[in-house]
């Protein structure tokens, strides 16, 4: 009588684990194994952001018989390795270079200019916007690098009272 009991108590036990995968309803097969391979791609290209921020040599100038120097900062953004050189337009200014920059008056009729100039390094290396001659070169590492520019108004004979401004346009070149 024990064995029957046992006999019977393996059975349910077999048939239960043999039902289980069906009950989950998890498919059961017992035909082979067969596999296949696939490729997961990304290419990454070279690429670049640049952003820039004002640079406001102030608010409150009376006379230009001193220089006025002040700086701010590009931020350019570029793959790793990537090779890239950052140029600074003359500006929006009519008669301006890259060389000798100009802003100019913002109130109705005022044609009055004030020189100014901006740097690659405090007062030495002007930043044009040719490539191999005046544009500032690095190289990418993938977050972002800051690059200060370095504005510099030269003593002067002082313009009207106005508010002079002009326009520069920063550009990565990659």
């Amino acid at each position: 009588m024990k064995s029957k009991t046992l006999t019977r108590v393996a059975l349910a036990v077999t048939f239960g684990a043999a039902m289980l995968p069906m009950l989950s309803g998890a498919a059961v097969y017992s035909n082979g194994l067969k596999s296949s391979t696939f490729d997961v791609t990304l290419k990454i290209i070279p690429d670049c952001t640049i952003s820039a921020t004002a640079l406001d040599f102030g608010q409150s100038q009376g006379l230009l018989s001193t220089n006025i120097s002040v700086n701010t900062s590009l931020s350019v953004t570029c793959t790793n390795t990537t090779l890239y050189n950052i140029g600074l337009n003359a500006g929006t200014t009519g008669g301006s270079t890259t060389a000798a920059r100009l802003m100019g008056g913002t109130t109705g009729g005022n044609t009055s200019t004030v020189a100014f100039n901006l740097y690659q390094a405090a007062g030495t290396t002007n930043w044009g916007n040719t490539q191999g001659t005046d544009t500032k070169s690095a190289t990418g590492t993938g977050t972002a690098q800051t690059h200060t520019v370095y504005g510099v108004v030269p003593a002067q004979n002082t313009p009207v009272p106005d508010v002079y401004k002009t326009t520069i346009t920063a550009t990565v070149f990659f």
